[in-house]
């Protein structure tokens, strides 16, 4: 039997490293401005569906990627994380003990796909 996509996170939610998430919109948007192409598609598919959790071939599905584009594109942006945003990302993770899936997943939250989309039109008005 399939699975019912999740719509709404509950609040008890666990979460891989959540202190490492984004939660200033204007730092969400700075991030978005100095990342690659591919990591503003990826971050453009997330926040077509916050708040619901989905493994990586899910989203790489939705987004017409390849299979493990996504484990590339998280490993070339790791140095602009670590560098000039502390470590922090502007989406969250599930690692594969708290997922449902029992893979890694990850989503943005409200606010984070909020930023984002916002972004996306600021830079679209260039």
């Amino acid at each position: 039997m399939p699975r019912l996509p999740r719509t709404r996170l509950p609040p008890e939610i666990a979460q891989h490293a959540p202190q490492n998430a984004m939660t200033d919109p204007d730092e969400v948007a700075r991030f978005y401005d100095r990342c690659s192409d591919l990591m503003r598609e990826l971050l453009d598919g997330l926040s077509e569906h916050p708040g619901r959790p989905r493994p990586f071939p899910d989203i790489e599905d939705v987004i017409g990627w390849p299979r493990r584009r996504i484990a590339s594109v998280l490993g070339g942006v790791a140095h602009l994380r670590h560098t000039e945003f502390g470590g922090r990302r502007p989406f969250r993770f599930q690692d594969t003990r708290q997922s449902a899936s029992g893979r890694w997943e990850m989503w943005s939250d409200a606010d984070q796909a909020r930023a984002v989309r916002a972004a996306r039109r600021d830079q679209s008005d260039l």
